[in-house]
This record gives structure tokens, C-alpha cells and sequence, in this order.
């Protein structure tokens, strides 16, 4: 099977195969970038917005095509794509509208007579290596804000993502970044090490698993290159009270079926407090029940959509059964589709053993893992008992309750009374094994550039 490629999950066939980059290829991707980038900081930060708002307007333009793209790769409802597409399309104005007041000079006071100013300057030619879950979506929020910024960007997309990651380079270029400006690369695993090695390349960005972060991370520690690591979560959703239960349970629902379950922050883990335990578990039940498999292209009511790929629907069951096999309770759902395609029965799982191994794994897919506490105390200390720490969020009738609850959350993104915030000016990014950095809003953009301190003495 060619590496690159486009594989529809809802039947697994090969729609479309790519040629992976040579050596000598890479090489040319990396003198493309570095000149690039040589012309492109010195363009004025007015001239580089114009061009970043141009690739907003083409996303917009672009947008159905764009939507289809995804939805054929990797099995995305087309609603689903389209809302993606539309958020991507709104981070990136974002940072040609707002972007250059944030990155203006601002002035500190010195005890040293003269002016210090800190300045916010593009570093080179930065590596992305960006995964398939949200193929516009990610790669708008690290490749905007550095286009903004002066940087130039070079793209490893996923695997299966190769169709949408060419286009969107098309894209970039039509608005008017220079060519070897922003770079899709076909590249293998050695040759994203060779690239983070080379000093054309100042910085990189992985989102992606715990083991590729480490390897990724590893790679840019030895070569003193930064990088912004977002390694995913099992992000608690902690449900204090009530005085609806049958409408949290079916927001739970939503966000953790929303694009098959393979959100890095999405409610994984649902605490919920013993008095409603009951009602809640039979609602998502309900929701869970009678579901049949779908085609993404005319996703209706009653049905769902393929995983990814077939691997990624074999894992999921594999960790389900895993569970079962320790002593977990599956309520409804939980079936692997027979043959190539992708589908797996969004499903709810209870009684997940704190003592098994099931307990610590991320499930990248449509499961609902429900938790009974008892208390406060309780639901905050198993929120809080995990290695990762990307989100998490609390309900409650009573604010301040859940407030208390959730600043002691031990997460990058504490949220209250909504499963999670997200919004183009809105920071994202983890804690713990949740990785390092954070991407969009007025923090996304400084985390590759040079702070610069520019002092004129009197």
C-alpha cells in the first residue's frame, strides 16, 4: 500500500496514490524555505496580512471543494467538514486582521537611561508535522499566525490527508505567498529528523500521540530548536448536578461523538455525581441505541460516520474489549464494522477499573466512558488523576460550586458549565503529557517568534 494516499473509510478503497519525497527533494524544500524566507520578512507586516486575509477569502471561496476533500479522505460528515473548513477559515482572518497588533512593539521601563522596546520577529523556516483528525483546522492555526509573523512553513501532513495538504499549498500560493513559502512535504520519518536538524529549519510543531511527541521533542532538544508539542488528553467532563439531566447528557453525547470521537479534546472521561448516575448512563444509552452506519456524504439522523481508516476502528475495538476483558460494563454500542470499511458503533462504557490499564489510555474514537462519585472531593480527584492535562470542564446549577471545581483542574483549558471553548482568539494547548506550547488567540503567535530586546541608550 503507497504511504501517501487517499483511502475512502466508508469503503476502504484507494481512491488516490502519491509518490513520497526523495532525499534530493527535501533538500530543495529546504533551500525553497530558507530563501523564501529571506524575501518574505522584509515584506512589511500590512503586506503579509493582505496576503493571509487573500488565503481566508480562497478558504471561504473554496469551501465546498474543501469539505469534500476531507469527507472522502477520512470519513468526516460533509456538515462536519464544512464546519471545519469555516473554522479554519476564521483563524486564519483572525491573524490577518489582529495579527499585527499583536505582534506590535511594546515599550518597558529601564532602570538604564535610554528606550528598551521588545520586538516580535519571525526565526526561519518552521516544520509542521500535523495529523488527520482536523486537516484545515490544524494546519490553519500554526501555518497563519507565522505567515503573519514572517516565517515561512513547511508541511507534513498525514498519511491520508494528501489530497486536501496539496490543496491547501495550492491555496497559500494563489493568495500570494511566495513560492517556497509554505511547502507540503511527502516525507518519511527519517527525513522529518534530517529537516529538524538542519539549521534552515528553526522550529517545530507536532500534534499528535504521546510517542511521537516524545521522538519529535527529543529531535528538537538535540538540536536546540523550539517546538510546540500537542499531544491529545483524556479530558475529564465532571457533571455535578442537574436540573436537566436528559440535555447534559445529550451535549456529552454530541461533543464526544462529534467527528467520530477523534477529538484530542474531547470529554473522554464523564464523572458524574451518584444522585443522577442512573439517569445519565440511560440517556446516553438511549442516544447510543438503534444508530446504523452512514455514508459522510448525506450523514442523516440515526446514523454515524466511519472512522478514519480501518486501523483506527480496529484499535478503538481493541481497547473496548480490553476493558470489557477488566471488568468494564459495555451499556450499548461498541460494533466493529465486518469487512474494509471503517464504521464502529458509537457505544457507552461504564465500571472502567481505576487499577486497569484501560484506565490510562486515551480511546480515540465514539466511546463514552462514564465514572460514578460521590462527592466533590471525589470527582476532583479523579479528574485530576491522569498523565494528561489537555481540557476539562465542570456543570453545575450552582456557578460558583462548579467554578471552585474547576480552577483546581489540572489542565491547560479549565471550563465551566461548556465541554470546551474554542474560538480563533481562544488559546489552545495542554499540561502534562499533554505536551508543551500553545497554538491561537494573542498566545499562539509568539510562541515562534524571536522577543527581541532593542535598546537605544541616552
Amino acid at each position: 500500500m503507497a504511504k501517501y494516499r487517499v483511502q475512502n473509510p466508508a469503503t476502504g478503497e484507494i481512491v488516490e496514490t502519491f509518490e513520497s519525497a526523495t532525499d534530493g527533494q527535501i533538500e530543495q524544500t529546504l533551500t525553497a524555505a530558507d530563501s523564501a524566507y529571506r524575501e518574505w520578512r522584509e515584506r512589511s507586516v500590512q503586506e503579509r496580512a493582505a496576503v493571509v486575509k487573500r488565503v481566508a477569502e480562497l478558504f471561504e471561496e473554496r469551501k465546498d471543494e474543501l469539505a469534500h476533500l476531507i469527507a472522502v479522505e477520512m470519513g468526516k460528515s460533509l456538515a462536519e467538514s464544512i464546519d471545519e473548513v469555516e473554522f479554519a477559515t476564521a483563524i486564519i482572518d483572525y491573524y490577518a486582521v489582529y495579527g499585527p497588533s499583536l505582534i506590535t512593539d511594546s515599550e518597558i521601563p529601564s532602570t538604564i537611561p535610554g528606550k528598551a522596546v521588545i520586538e516580535h520577529l519571525p526565526i526561519g523556516a518552521l516544520l509542521g508535522v500535523m495529523p488527520w483528525n482536523f486537516p484545515y483546522y490544524q494546519v490553519a492555526r500554526f501555518a497563519a499566525p507565522n505567515l503573519l509573523l514572517g516565517n515561512t512553513i513547511i508541511l507534513k501532513h498525514a498519511d491520508i490527508c494528501a489530497r486536501s495538504a496539496l490543496t491547501i499549498q495550492e491555496i497559500m500560493e494563489q493568495a500570494g505567498v511566495p513560492v517556497g513559502g509554505y511547502q507540503n512535504v511527502f516525507a518519511s520519518h527519517d527525513q522529518i529528523a534530517t529537516m529538524i536538524a538542519d539549521p534552515r529549519v528553526q522550529g517545530v510543531s507536532l500534534t499528535g500521540s504521546e510517542r511521537a511527541g516524545a521522538i519529535i521533542g527529543a529531535q528538537a532538544g538535540t538540536h536546540l530548536k523550539k517546538a510546540v508539542l500537542e499531544l491529545g488528553g483524556i479530558d475529564p467532563m465532571v457533571v455535578l448536578d442537574s436540573d436537566d439531566v436528559a440535555a447534559v447528557a445529550a451535549d456529552a453525547w454530541g461533543f464526544r461523538t462529534y467527528n467520530g470521537g477523534q477529538v484530542c479534546n474531547s470529554n473522554k472521561r464523564l464523572i458524574v455525581m451518584a444522585d443522577i448516575y442512573d439517569e445519565f448512563v440511560a440517556e446516553l444509552k438511549k442516544l447510543a441505541t438503534g444508530l446504523v452506519p452512514g455514508d459522510p456524504m448525506t450523514l442523516g439522523e440515526g446514523e454515524f460516520q466511519p472512522l478514519s481508516s480501518r486501523a483506527a476502528a480496529e484499535t478503538v475495538h481493541a481497547q473496548v474489549q480490553k476493558a470489557l476483558s477488566e471488568g468494564a460494563t459495555l451499556e450499548a454500542g461498541g460494533v466493529l464494522s465486518d469487512g474494509p470499511s471503517a464504521y464502529y458503533s458509537p457505544a457507552v462504557l461504564t465500571g472502567v477499573p481505576r487499577d486497569s490499564e484501560s484506565y490510562r489510555e486515551e480511546i480515540f474514537g465514539p466511546v463514552a466512558t462514564v465514572y460514578k462519585v460521590h462527592s466533590d472531593e471525589e470527582a476532583l480527584e479523579l479528574a485530576n488523576d491522569c498523565a494528561l492535562g489537555l481540557g476539562g470542564s465542570v456543570f453545575s446549577t450552582d456557578e460558583a460550586r462548579a467554578t471552585r471545581v474547576a480552577a483546581k483542574l489540572e489542565v491547560g483549558m479549565a471550563h465551566v458549565n461548556i465541554i470546551a471553548a474554542e474560538a480563533a482568539e481562544l488559546p489552545f494547548g495542554g499540561v502534562k503529557r499533554s505536551g508543551f506550547g500553545r497554538e491561537m488567540g494573542p498566545l499562539g503567535i509568539g510562541e515562534f517568534s524571536n522577543k527581541r530586546l532593542f535598546f537605544v541608550a541616552q
